[in-house]
C-alpha cells in the first residue's frame, strides 16, 4: 500500500456541513458524516501523495496521535468501500 496514491472515487465528493461543524462524504443516495480528522486525511487524497506521505503530513499536523497505524488502516476501509480509489 505504500506506492498507493489514493484520490476520491469519481462519485465521491467530500465536503464541509457549516451548520454541523463536520465534514461529510456525499455519495450517490448517501452522506456519510465524517467523525474526528477523517475529513482532514480525506483532504490530503488528491492522487500526488503517497500514503507515507499522507501519514508524514498527519504526523507534522497532530505530533503524537497514532497516525502512521490508524491512517493506513482507515484508508484500507475506505478503499474497501469503494469510496477511494
Amino acid at each position: 500500500m505504500t506506492d498507493w496514491r489514493p484520490v476520491l472515487a469519481p462519485a465521491v465528493q467530500l465536503r464541509h456541513d457549516r451548520v454541523r461543524d463536520t465534514d461529510l462524504l456525499l455519495l450517490p443516495e448517501r452522506v456519510v458524516v465524517l467523525e474526528g480528522s477523517a475529513g482532514a486525511v480525506l483532504q490530503l487524497c488528491d492522487g500526488e501523495r503517497e500514503v507515507p506521505d499522507i501519514v508524514a503530513e498527519l504526523s507534522r499536523r497532530y505530533p503524537g496521535a497514532p497516525v502512521a497505524a490508524e491512517v493506513p488502516e482507515f484508508l484500507g476501509r475506505i478503499r474497501e468501500e469503494g469510496w477511494l480509489r
